[in-house]
């Protein structure tokens, strides 16, 4: 209870009915403007997959999955997805999606582990979202035009909720902005890693960190990473490492960053096998996902995933997620966040 956040006089600008409705919009607006902008065909997605196979999504590589076991497959353990950062790259091989085109697919998962607070739900429903790409766009320039492109729809989805409803002020920057994870701890040695986050968003309204997951200078990490879905160790000028990062947005409801989506270019065979050893963890390399990517069976990508309730949280200006969607919170929760007027779904 300590972790949440309950802002002062606080009240939803749109009531239940109207929050329904306009989760609606938002959601139908903003994946038809995604697909059009990254040109991704929609996709179906499984809502979990085979135990042993490497699919799953392994997040910080500490967080449980729900498991059980089928019947009909001999008790093979099944596993409710993370996400579907790896699943989505087989698809792109499967559909042989050209470059320069993608897919995308409406998630949901289960993560146990969460500690539910304003923006951590264990329902966790995105749209996960992936694209093939030539050697020459693993940089950084093609990275950060993708992130352009992808907050350009977040600018066209803030105008099309206010002109639905007008109480809701447009307050996103005009652009995004960009620094590494190298060059916040230089600009904020002796701050944490949230602190750090919440000063630059603060100032800016919406940045895009670079390079979580790799080491950096005093030796600790920005944020944990999988080592065998985003690039996290290539060299990128400047002496930083690095082609993915999240992009966070200033939240005016809870006067903190809002992180509203985890992206970035994969891994190819070098960087994977690297990743790989600097986690110790070379004995993935005999999974199904990872003989595929060693084979140059799975095709040079980029991709991420987009939080659905975190966004409409965000422009629908609500003071927690279970106020755009549906999960399971403690009683002592739901009875103080009703008495500061944050009504859980």
């Amino acid at each position: 209870m300590a972790q949440l956040i309950f802002p002062k006089a606080y009240s939803s600008v749109l009531d239940l009915r109207q929050t329904e409705k306009a989760v609606k919009e938002l959601k139908d607006f903003f994946e038809s403007e995604l697909s059009t902008e990254l040109r991704l065909r929609r996709v179906t997605a499984p809502l979990f997959v085979l135990k042993g196979t490497g699919v799953n999504d392994d997040l910080n590589g500490v967080e449980r999955p729900v498991s059980f076991p089928i019947k009909d497959l001999g008790e093979a353990t099944a596993e409710v997805v993370h996400s579907l950062a790896k699943w989505k790259r087989m698809m792109l091989a499967e559909y042989r999606i050209e470059t320069g085109y993608g897919l995308y697919t409406d998630m949901n998962a289960i993560r146990p582990d969460e500690e539910l607070d304003n923006l951590h739900s264990i329902y966790v429903d995105q749209w996960d979202w992936e694209r093939s790409i030539a050697q020459h766009d693993r940089s950084l320039p093609f990275l950060q035009h993708v992130v352009r492109r992808i907050f350009n729809v977040l600018k066209r989805t803030e105008f099309f909720v206010y002109e639905s409803y007008p109480q809701l002020k447009p307050y996103l920057p005009e652009s995004i902005t960009f620094i590494h994870s190298e060059d916040l701890l230089a600009m904020y040695p002796n701050k944490t890693v949230k602190e750090r986050e919440h000063l630059i968003t603060r100032q800016h309204g919406a940045v895009f960190i670079i390079g979580i997951g790799g080491e950096l200078a005093d030796g600790t990490i920005h944020d944990g990473r999988a080592p065998d879905y985003d690039d996290w160790t290539t060299e990128t000028g400047e002496g930083h490492k690095g082609l993915n990062g999240d992009i966070l947005l200033w939240n005016e409801v809870l006067q903190r960053p809002i992180e509203i989506s985890s992206m970035g270019i994969r891994v190819n065979p070098e960087t994977l096998e690297k990743q790989l050893a600097v986690r110790g963890l070379g004995h993935r390399k005999d999974l199904m996902f990872h003989k595929k990517l060693f084979s140059g069976e799975l095709p040079l990508s980029i991709g991420g995933g987009i939080g659905q309730s975190r966004l409409c949280m965000y422009f629908l200006q609500k003071a927690h997620i279970g106020e755009t969607q549906a999960s399971i919170w403690s009683a002592e929760m739901m009875e103080e966040c009703r008495k500061h007027n944050i009504f859980l779904v």
